[in-house]
C-alpha cells in the first residue's frame, strides 16, 4: 500500500494516542470524519495498522526488571530454530524475541520482577530442552529511550 501524506499523518497521530476518537483524529489530520474513518479502516485492512494496545508501565505492575539475553542455539537447522521459536512464543516473560545474524542466534528481552525471578526463569526455560546452548544476559542500567512508534 502506497501511503500519502494524510495516511502518514493519521498513523503518526494514532501512534501518539491509539484511543483518539475519529472526530478528533479527523480534525488533527484535516479531514472530515467519514473520509478519515474510511482511511483508518483501509490502513487496518492492509495491515499497516496491525493492532491497538495499551502500553503498561511494567514497574507499576511488579515487573521492575528488563534484561536482554543473547542466545546461542545448539544448532542452526530449521528444526532447532522452530523448536526455539515455539518455546519463546509460549513464555509471557519474553516480550521481544529476534532471530539474529551475527554473533548470537537470538536476542530476547525478558521482563521479570527481580534477579531471583530471572535466575529461575533462565534455569527453567533457557535450556537445551528449548534448543539453547548458552545464554549471555545483559542488564541495562538506564532506559534512555523507549518508543513503540516507527518514524513515519
Amino acid at each position: 500500500m502506497k501511503l500519502d501524506d494524510i495516511d502518514k499523518r493519521i498513523i503518526r497521530e494514532l501512534q501518539r494516542d491509539g484511543r483518539l476518537q475519529n472526530n478528533e483524529l479527523a480534525r488533527r489530520v484535516g479531514l472530515s470524519p467519514s473520509p478519515c474513518l474510511r482511511r483508518v479502516r483501509l490502513l487496518e485492512e492492509a495491515g499497516v495498522i496491525s493492532r491497538y494496545v495499551a502500553v503498561v508501565d511494567q514497574t507499576r505492575v511488579g515487573l521492575g526488571l528488563s534484561l536482554f539475553a543473547r542466545v546461542s542455539l545448539v544448532a542452526q537447522d530449521a528444526e532447532t530454530i522452530d523448536l526455539f521459536i515455539e518455546a519463546m512464543r509460549r513464555l509471557p516473560e519474553v516480550v521481544e524475541c529476534y532471530i539474529m545474524l551475527g554473533e548470537s542466534d537470538a536476542l530476547l528481552r525478558v521482563v521479570v520482577g527481580n534477579l531471583d525471578d530471572y535466575r529461575r526463569f533462565q534455569s527453567t526455560h533457557l535450556t537445551r530442552r528449548n534448543g539453547i546452548q548458552n545464554v549471555k544476559t545483559d542488564v541495562p542500567s538506564e532506559i534512555v529511550k523507549q518508543t513503540f512508534a516507527v518514524p513515519i
